[in-house]
């Protein structure tokens, strides 16, 4: 039993539809006062952050439609304690090295497996933007294990509108020569609106840094 804390946009097909069901298992456990499993650290770790087990199952379902598969048991909590747990079965570095040995010569995720800083810096770089994290310039402070820490945590916080419609606009030139219809002129899209079109014009054009950013399914619980 293992709910991941990294992007489910690096889990493949078996791990991604895995941990779904076993989220659904850990929620039935903490909201029925099961005893089956209820002692397990994962369970443990997740009790009294049903609202967090809510916003992962959300990201999880997100990754799902990208990848042709609709959710169809949403998570219905409601949680006036909004915060996520402050422990992880694994840490988030030991997690990527986890898939690494895991995904030897199978199937990989949307995005393929973070090799360097940079790289880890790059698939996260519009989700991090979004929040008013711009760390371009500055990734020599930080070590693999160290980066991996603070973009988990950075991608746990809500984005503030003016940084979202920013991110949202930069995503839009990837996917279209036209300007970002933001209520400007006649037309007028929502940000949800924009943001499904540039999923689907992302997979539809394959754009290489879309398609391999955890944006692709981070901001959809957010929008």
């Amino acid at each position: 039993m293992r709910i991941w804390d990294i992007n489910p946009g690096y889990l493949n097909r078996q791990s991604l539809l895995g941990e779904h069901r076993e989220l659904h298992g850990i929620v039935s456990i903490i909201t029925n006062n099961k005893k089956g499993y209820s002692a397990h650290p994962e369970t443990l770790r997740w009790t009294g952050y049903v609202w967090a087990l809510k916003k992962r199952h959300d990201l999880l379902a997100s990754e799902m439609s990208l990848r042709g598969y609709k959710d169809k048991s949403p998570v219905n909590i409601i949680s006036k304690k909004k915060l996520w747990p402050d422990i992880y079965i694994d840490k988030p570095f030991q997690q990527f090295k986890i898939l690494e040995s895991k995904y030897k010569n199978r199937e990989q995720g949307r995005i393929p497996l973070p090799l360097n800083v940079e790289q880890l810096w790059n698939q996260h770089k519009y989700s991090a933007l979004a929040r008013g994290v711009n760390l371009c310039n500055k990734l020599d402070k930080y070590d693999f294990s160290g980066l991996s820490d603070l973009l988990i945590k950075c991608l746990r916080i809500p984005p503030a509108h003016e940084e979202l419609t920013i991110v949202i606009q930069q995503m839009w030139r990837h996917v279209s020569p036209f300007p970002c219809p933001l209520k400007k002129g006649k037309i007028s899209w929502s940000l949800s609106r924009i943001f499904k079109e540039i999923q689907k014009k992302a997979l539809e054009n394959k754009d290489s840094f879309l398609v391999s950013s955890t944006v692709l399914s981070d901001l959809d619980i957010f929008i």
